[in-house]
């Protein structure tokens, strides 16, 4: 059984599980560094079983339909938009998910808090302009008596306005399902999404991303929003439509931006947006920490060992 284990940045997943549940017939390659796509279907040739961290690596049916030994691909979490399942039913190759720690929803709201707290204190300018010999070149923003923007309160907008409401903002919020009633549940005022984008100092995005959502950030949203406002993203890049988010930084309809996510992931080291002075970046770590990590792995070795005992759990 030959097993690839991808995207492998921080180098932890041979030492966050046992590996040798799998006994010796199991025969592992761990690949530390993102795969080119020119590049995979070659260097995944000869696995039987890949292990994919989140949607770091796509897998589309080109793929899938290039890999003649592939039969099991198990992915990080209990979704993964980033491969096509249809592909795979056809081949016959089970996908199975694993799951995470229960602090992954935490993770991922404290880094938009972060990213939020960092632009209304104008913290990665202050801090790089203090190493050039610099002395207080901005003007930091209180955020009490501010209007917080929730693009989406499922769990992640829900912990995100917990935090808005400590720091005595308005948190108001909107997505295609959400009702008043269910707004005031989650610790948020209903406002409609055109409202949401004209009044809020800050829109933070927490849907998730499907054909119904794509784009739900376009050119007419940027046009609504105040001059003075911040974007913050740690769902998906599609949410947002990139061309529009550049234009409107570039052209500073809107004040800055935190992103986490990016159209493509790793972010190229020449992508223009590298290079704006009103944005804070941030390497797609909403997801990541050490517990879900670690849980992510074993149970990603538990997939294994029980699609070799040919009783697969959790297939997507």
């Amino acid at each position: 059984m030959n097993i690839a284990i991808l995207d492998d940045y921080h180098g932890v997943a041979a030492d966050y599980a046992d590996w040798s549940k799998l006994g010796p017939q199991a025969k592992i390659k761990v690949f530390r560094e993102y795969l080119p796509e020119a590049e995979r279907a070659a260097a995944l040739q000869s696995f039987d079983v890949i292990v994919i961290m989140r949607e770091r690596t796509p897998f589309p049916a080109a793929l899938i339909n290039a890999l003649p030994n592939l039969r099991l691909l198990v992915t990080t979490g209990l979704r993964n938009n980033a491969v096509d399942l249809a592909a795979c039913k056809a081949r016959g190759i089970t996908v199975s998910g694993a799951p995470g720690a229960a602090d992954a929803v935490t993770a991922t709201s404290e880094l938009a808090w972060t990213l939020i707290l960092g632009l209304f204190k104008n913290l990665c300018t202050e801090d790089v302009n203090m190493r050039r010999g610099g002395w207080q070149t901005g003007m930091p923003l209180p955020l009490a008596g501010k209007r917080l923007g929730l693009l989406g309160l499922g769990k992640l907008g829900q912990a995100v306005a917990r935090y808005g409401k400590a720091f005595e903002m308005d948190v108001v919020a909107w997505s295609p399902n959400l009702t008043p009633e269910r707004a005031q549940e989650g610790g948020a005022t209903y406002v409609s999404k055109e409202d949401l984008f004209a009044t809020s100092d800050v829109v933070s995005i927490h849907l998730i991303l499907s054909d119904r959502t794509r784009n739900v950030v376009d050119a007419g949203a940027f046009q609504a929003m105040k001059p003075t406002a911040f974007l913050v993203n740690t769902s998906r890049a599609g949410l947002v439509d990139q061309d529009a988010l550049m234009a409107a930084l570039r052209h500073k309809r809107i004040a800055a931006a935190g992103l986490d996510v990016y159209s493509v992931e790793p972010l190229p080291a020449d992508d223009p947006i590298r290079q704006l002075d009103n944005v804070v970046l941030t390497p797609h770590l909403g997801y990541v920490s050490e517990d879900n990590f670690r849980a992510y792995y074993v149970n990603v070795v538990d997939a294994i060992e029980a699609w070799a005992a040919g009783k697969p759990i959790r297939e997507l």
